[in-house]
Protein backbone atom coordinates (compact mmCIF):
# COMPACT_ATOMS: atom_id res chain seq x y z
CA UNK A 1 0.00 0.00 0.00
CA UNK A 2 1.48 3.51 -0.68
CA UNK A 3 1.28 5.96 1.87
CA UNK A 4 -1.60 9.11 1.73
CA UNK A 5 -0.50 12.87 1.76
CA UNK A 6 -1.54 12.75 5.27
CA UNK A 7 -4.03 11.25 7.54
CA UNK A 8 -6.85 13.33 6.53
CA UNK A 9 -6.46 12.37 2.78
CA UNK A 10 -9.08 9.58 3.36
CA UNK A 11 -12.01 11.94 4.36
CA UNK A 12 -13.17 12.31 0.86
CA UNK A 13 -13.12 8.78 0.28
CA UNK A 14 -14.87 8.10 3.17
CA UNK A 15 -17.65 10.23 2.69
CA UNK A 16 -18.09 9.04 -0.89
CA UNK A 17 -18.11 5.27 0.42
CA UNK A 18 -21.03 6.79 2.92
CA UNK A 19 -22.84 8.65 0.59
CA UNK A 20 -22.12 11.86 2.13
CA UNK A 21 -22.11 15.27 -0.35
CA UNK A 22 -21.22 17.53 1.75
CA UNK A 23 -17.79 19.20 1.48
CA UNK A 24 -15.58 17.51 4.01
CA UNK A 25 -14.33 18.95 6.84
CA UNK A 26 -10.88 20.17 6.89
CA UNK A 27 -8.49 18.31 9.85
CA UNK A 28 -5.99 19.09 12.13
CA UNK A 29 -3.59 17.14 14.39
CA UNK A 30 -3.40 18.88 17.91
CA UNK A 31 -0.80 17.94 20.40
CA UNK A 32 -0.39 18.84 24.33
CA UNK A 33 2.28 18.50 26.82
CA UNK A 34 1.08 17.02 29.80
CA UNK A 35 2.29 18.13 33.46
CA UNK A 36 4.10 14.87 33.53
CA UNK A 37 5.76 15.38 30.32
CA UNK A 38 3.58 12.99 28.08
CA UNK A 39 2.28 13.80 25.14
CA UNK A 40 -2.00 13.92 24.51
CA UNK A 41 -2.94 13.94 20.83
CA UNK A 42 -6.07 14.56 19.25
CA UNK A 43 -7.97 15.63 15.71
CA UNK A 44 -10.19 18.24 15.29
CA UNK A 45 -12.38 18.44 12.32
CA UNK A 46 -13.21 22.72 10.91
CA UNK A 47 -16.31 22.24 8.61
CA UNK A 48 -15.99 24.05 5.63
CA UNK A 49 -19.24 26.42 6.70
CA UNK A 50 -17.91 27.26 10.07
CA UNK A 51 -14.12 27.45 9.79
CA UNK A 52 -14.13 29.85 12.98
CA UNK A 53 -16.25 27.43 15.41
CA UNK A 54 -15.25 25.40 18.49
CA UNK A 55 -15.59 21.79 18.68
CA UNK A 56 -19.16 21.09 20.10
CA UNK A 57 -18.79 17.65 20.47
CA UNK A 58 -15.32 15.40 21.32
CA UNK A 59 -14.94 12.14 20.74
CA UNK A 60 -13.10 9.33 22.84
CA UNK A 61 -12.56 5.85 21.17
CA UNK A 62 -12.01 2.37 22.48
CA UNK A 63 -9.26 0.18 23.75
CA UNK A 64 -7.23 -0.94 20.69
CA UNK A 65 -8.64 1.92 18.41
CA UNK A 66 -7.65 5.60 18.06
CA UNK A 67 -9.40 8.83 17.02
CA UNK A 68 -9.65 7.83 13.13
CA UNK A 69 -12.34 5.72 14.24
CA UNK A 70 -14.64 8.47 14.96
CA UNK A 71 -13.86 10.04 10.76
CA UNK A 72 -17.46 8.72 9.42
CA UNK A 73 -19.38 9.30 11.95
CA UNK A 74 -17.99 12.53 12.35
CA UNK A 75 -18.58 13.47 8.57
CA UNK A 76 -22.34 12.62 9.02
CA UNK A 77 -22.15 14.53 11.99
CA UNK A 78 -21.22 17.96 10.16
CA UNK A 79 -20.23 20.05 13.39
CA UNK A 80 -16.95 20.90 14.41
CA UNK A 81 -15.78 18.08 16.48
CA UNK A 82 -13.12 16.99 18.33
CA UNK A 83 -11.55 12.93 18.68
CA UNK A 84 -8.79 12.27 21.10
CA UNK A 85 -6.39 9.73 21.04
CA UNK A 86 -6.59 8.31 24.68
CA UNK A 87 -2.93 8.06 26.16
CA UNK A 88 -1.44 4.24 25.30
CA UNK A 89 -3.31 4.64 21.55
CA UNK A 90 -2.82 6.89 18.44
CA UNK A 91 -0.78 9.48 18.75
CA UNK A 92 -0.86 9.79 22.41
CA UNK A 93 2.00 8.93 24.96
CA UNK A 94 1.93 5.68 26.31
CA UNK A 95 1.73 5.62 30.11
CA UNK A 96 4.63 3.98 31.84
CA UNK A 97 2.38 2.59 34.74
CA UNK A 98 0.28 0.91 32.31
CA UNK A 99 -3.07 2.50 33.91
CA UNK A 100 -5.20 2.58 31.27
CA UNK A 101 -8.42 2.63 33.36
CA UNK A 102 -11.21 5.31 33.53
CA UNK A 103 -9.96 7.44 36.43
CA UNK A 104 -6.60 7.57 35.21
CA UNK A 105 -7.34 8.32 31.52
CA UNK A 106 -10.37 11.06 32.34
CA UNK A 107 -7.40 13.88 34.04
CA UNK A 108 -5.34 13.99 30.71
CA UNK A 109 -8.69 14.16 28.63
CA UNK A 110 -9.90 17.05 30.39
CA UNK A 111 -6.91 19.00 29.88
CA UNK A 112 -7.43 18.35 26.26
CA UNK A 113 -10.74 19.97 26.50
CA UNK A 114 -9.44 22.67 28.25
CA UNK A 115 -7.08 23.57 25.71
CA UNK A 116 -9.23 22.83 22.48
CA UNK A 117 -12.56 23.29 23.26
CA UNK A 118 -14.40 26.99 24.33
CA UNK A 119 -17.23 25.39 26.35
CA UNK A 120 -18.92 22.47 27.57
CA UNK A 121 -18.96 19.64 25.34
CA UNK A 122 -21.68 16.68 24.07
CA UNK A 123 -18.94 14.13 25.28
CA UNK A 124 -19.17 10.67 23.48
CA UNK A 125 -17.21 7.81 24.50
CA UNK A 126 -17.22 4.11 23.49
CA UNK A 127 -16.45 1.25 25.47
CA UNK A 128 -12.85 2.24 27.33
CA UNK A 129 -13.58 5.66 26.14
CA UNK A 130 -17.14 5.73 27.35
CA UNK A 131 -16.14 4.66 30.80
CA UNK A 132 -13.45 7.59 30.80
CA UNK A 133 -16.04 9.93 29.43
CA UNK A 134 -18.15 9.35 32.47
CA UNK A 135 -15.01 9.72 34.88
CA UNK A 136 -14.54 13.31 33.14
CA UNK A 137 -18.24 14.21 33.58
CA UNK A 138 -18.04 13.23 37.16
CA UNK A 139 -14.93 14.84 37.90
CA UNK A 140 -15.28 18.22 35.80
CA UNK A 141 -18.94 18.57 34.92
CA UNK A 142 -17.96 22.19 33.59
CA UNK A 143 -16.63 19.88 30.39
CA UNK A 144 -19.49 18.29 29.37
CA UNK A 145 -23.07 19.44 28.51
CA UNK A 146 -24.20 16.07 27.42
CA UNK A 147 -22.95 12.90 27.77
CA UNK A 148 -23.17 9.96 25.38
CA UNK A 149 -21.87 6.24 26.36
CA UNK A 150 -21.66 3.58 23.57
CA UNK A 151 -21.91 0.20 24.28
CA UNK A 152 -19.83 -0.09 27.73
CA UNK A 153 -21.06 -0.20 31.19
CA UNK A 154 -19.61 -0.89 34.58
CA UNK A 155 -18.46 -4.58 34.86
CA UNK A 156 -18.63 -5.18 31.25
CA UNK A 157 -14.67 -5.94 30.22
CA UNK A 158 -13.62 -2.86 28.09
CA UNK A 159 -10.81 -4.80 26.73
CA UNK A 160 -12.69 -8.15 25.97
CA UNK A 161 -13.45 -9.32 22.27
CA UNK A 162 -13.75 -11.56 19.60
CA UNK A 163 -10.88 -14.47 20.11
CA UNK A 164 -9.76 -13.63 16.44
CA UNK A 165 -9.24 -10.03 17.83
CA UNK A 166 -7.22 -10.96 20.99
CA UNK A 167 -4.94 -13.49 18.64
CA UNK A 168 -4.37 -10.88 16.27
CA UNK A 169 -2.83 -8.43 18.69
CA UNK A 170 -0.90 -11.39 20.59
CA UNK A 171 1.01 -11.96 17.15
CA UNK A 172 4.27 -9.96 16.64
CA UNK A 173 4.51 -5.97 16.89
CA UNK A 174 6.76 -5.50 14.15
CA UNK A 175 7.01 -6.32 10.52
CA UNK A 176 8.11 -5.15 7.37
CA UNK A 177 5.62 -2.82 5.93
CA UNK A 178 2.31 -2.42 6.46
CA UNK A 179 1.14 -4.32 3.48
CA UNK A 180 2.05 -7.48 5.91
CA UNK A 181 -0.34 -6.10 8.75
CA UNK A 182 -2.95 -5.44 5.74
CA UNK A 183 -2.65 -9.50 4.86
CA UNK A 184 -2.72 -10.31 9.07
CA UNK A 185 -5.65 -8.48 9.16
CA UNK A 186 -7.58 -9.69 6.18
CA UNK A 187 -6.46 -13.50 7.00
CA UNK A 188 -7.85 -12.98 10.62
CA UNK A 189 -11.07 -11.62 9.21
CA UNK A 190 -10.64 -7.89 9.59
CA UNK A 191 -10.76 -4.92 8.50
CA UNK A 192 -13.85 -3.70 7.93
CA UNK A 193 -14.50 -5.94 5.02
CA UNK A 194 -12.88 -4.80 2.08
CA UNK A 195 -8.75 -4.40 1.57
CA UNK A 196 -9.31 -0.75 1.02
CA UNK A 197 -10.94 -0.48 4.63
CA UNK A 198 -8.44 -2.19 6.01
CA UNK A 199 -5.41 -0.80 4.27
CA UNK A 200 -7.13 2.84 6.24
CA UNK A 201 -7.09 1.05 9.40
CA UNK A 202 -3.61 -0.05 9.24
CA UNK A 203 -2.20 3.41 9.08
CA UNK A 204 -4.53 4.81 11.46
CA UNK A 205 -3.18 2.14 13.93
CA UNK A 206 0.24 1.83 12.73
CA UNK A 207 3.18 3.81 12.38
CA UNK A 208 7.17 3.21 10.91
CA UNK A 209 10.00 3.27 13.33
CA UNK A 210 13.39 5.02 12.44
CA UNK A 211 14.67 1.50 11.27
CA UNK A 212 12.21 1.35 8.86
CA UNK A 213 10.09 -1.17 10.25
CA UNK A 214 6.08 -0.78 11.11
CA UNK A 215 4.54 -1.30 14.71
CA UNK A 216 1.29 -0.53 16.13
CA UNK A 217 0.92 2.38 17.65
CA UNK A 218 -1.51 1.45 20.37
CA UNK A 219 0.38 0.27 23.90
CA UNK A 220 -2.01 -3.01 24.10
CA UNK A 221 -1.18 -5.14 20.94
CA UNK A 222 2.31 -4.89 22.65
CA UNK A 223 1.01 -6.03 26.12
CA UNK A 224 -0.74 -8.58 24.81
CA UNK A 225 2.59 -9.99 22.30
CA UNK A 226 4.51 -10.03 25.89
CA UNK A 227 2.05 -11.59 27.76
CA UNK A 228 1.35 -14.70 24.99
CA UNK A 229 5.36 -14.46 25.33
CA UNK A 230 5.13 -16.17 29.14
CA UNK A 231 2.23 -17.96 29.66
CA UNK A 232 3.18 -17.55 33.72
CA UNK A 233 2.98 -13.38 33.56
CA UNK A 234 -0.16 -13.99 31.42
CA UNK A 235 -2.12 -15.73 34.27
CA UNK A 236 -0.32 -13.33 37.20
CA UNK A 237 -2.07 -10.59 35.23
CA UNK A 238 -5.22 -12.10 34.73
CA UNK A 239 -5.35 -13.01 38.04
CA UNK A 240 -4.72 -9.61 39.26
CA UNK A 241 -7.33 -8.40 36.88
CA UNK A 242 -10.02 -10.33 38.19
CA UNK A 243 -9.31 -9.01 41.68
CA UNK A 244 -9.65 -5.57 41.02
CA UNK A 245 -12.34 -5.79 38.18
CA UNK A 246 -15.25 -5.83 41.13
CA UNK A 247 -13.51 -2.70 42.49
CA UNK A 248 -13.49 -0.65 38.59
CA UNK A 249 -16.60 -1.37 38.19
CA UNK A 250 -18.00 -0.12 41.40
CA UNK A 251 -15.76 2.98 40.94
CA UNK A 252 -17.63 3.55 37.49
CA UNK A 253 -21.05 3.37 39.01
CA UNK A 254 -19.72 6.07 41.11
CA UNK A 255 -18.34 8.03 38.30
CA UNK A 256 -22.15 7.36 36.94
CA UNK A 257 -24.10 8.41 39.64
CA UNK A 258 -22.11 11.55 40.14
CA UNK A 259 -22.91 12.68 36.41
CA UNK A 260 -25.11 15.93 36.33
CA UNK A 261 -24.88 16.26 32.60
CA UNK A 262 -28.40 14.62 30.64
CA UNK A 263 -26.66 11.09 30.03
CA UNK A 264 -27.47 8.33 27.02
CA UNK A 265 -26.41 4.71 27.24
CA UNK A 266 -26.20 3.69 22.98
CA UNK A 267 -26.00 -0.36 23.14
CA UNK A 268 -25.16 -2.23 20.04
CA UNK A 269 -27.94 -5.15 20.06
CA UNK A 270 -24.68 -7.14 18.95
CA UNK A 271 -22.80 -5.84 20.93
CA UNK A 272 -20.81 -6.19 24.84
CA UNK A 273 -23.38 -5.00 26.94
CA UNK A 274 -26.41 -7.90 27.25
CA UNK A 275 -30.23 -6.63 28.16
CA UNK A 276 -29.06 -7.83 32.02
CA UNK A 277 -26.42 -4.71 31.31
CA UNK A 278 -28.91 -2.94 30.17
CA UNK A 279 -30.88 -2.57 32.45
CA UNK A 280 -28.30 -2.02 35.62
CA UNK A 281 -28.03 0.84 33.87
CA UNK A 282 -31.23 1.71 33.88
CA UNK A 283 -31.86 1.04 37.28
CA UNK A 284 -28.79 2.54 38.88
CA UNK A 285 -28.85 5.98 36.18
CA UNK A 286 -32.93 5.94 36.17
CA UNK A 287 -32.94 9.56 34.57
CA UNK A 288 -30.60 8.19 31.86
CA UNK A 289 -31.79 7.78 28.18
CA UNK A 290 -31.30 3.87 26.76
CA UNK A 291 -31.49 3.49 22.73
CA UNK A 292 -30.53 0.08 20.89
CA UNK A 293 -28.98 -0.03 17.99
CA UNK A 294 -28.49 -2.31 15.44
CA UNK A 295 -25.03 -2.67 15.40
CA UNK A 296 -22.14 -4.98 17.31
CA UNK A 297 -19.70 -2.90 19.85
CA UNK A 298 -17.80 -0.47 17.41
CA UNK A 299 -21.24 1.46 16.80
CA UNK A 300 -19.37 4.03 15.11
CA UNK A 301 -17.81 1.68 12.68
CA UNK A 302 -21.14 -0.05 11.36
CA UNK A 303 -23.86 2.54 11.68
CA UNK A 304 -21.59 6.13 11.67
CA UNK A 305 -24.51 7.46 9.41
CA UNK A 306 -27.32 6.58 11.83
CA UNK A 307 -25.07 7.76 15.22
CA UNK A 308 -23.71 11.07 13.80
CA UNK A 309 -27.55 12.00 13.23
CA UNK A 310 -28.73 11.09 16.36
CA UNK A 311 -25.61 13.31 17.73
CA UNK A 312 -26.36 16.09 15.32
CA UNK A 313 -29.85 16.08 16.08
CA UNK A 314 -28.22 16.31 20.63
CA UNK A 315 -26.47 19.74 19.76
CA UNK A 316 -29.02 21.25 17.70
CA UNK A 317 -32.07 20.43 20.05
CA UNK A 318 -31.37 23.21 22.88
Amino acid sequence: MSDPIDEFSFLPEQAAEAGIPAPVPRGDRLSLTLADGRTLSALRYIPAESPDDAPVVTFLHGAGLNAHTWDTTILALGLPALAIDLPGHGDSSWRDDLAYIARALAPDVAAGIDAWADGPQVLVGQSLGGLTAAAVAAARPDLVRELVVVDITPGVDPNAGPTQIRDFFAGPVDWASRDELVERALAFGLGGGTRRKAERGVYFNSRVRADGRVEWKHHFAHLANAASASPAAAATAAAQQDAVAAVLGESGWEDLAAVTAPTTLIRGERGYVTPDDAAEFARRVPAASVAVVPAGHNVQEEIPLQLGARLRAMVTAT
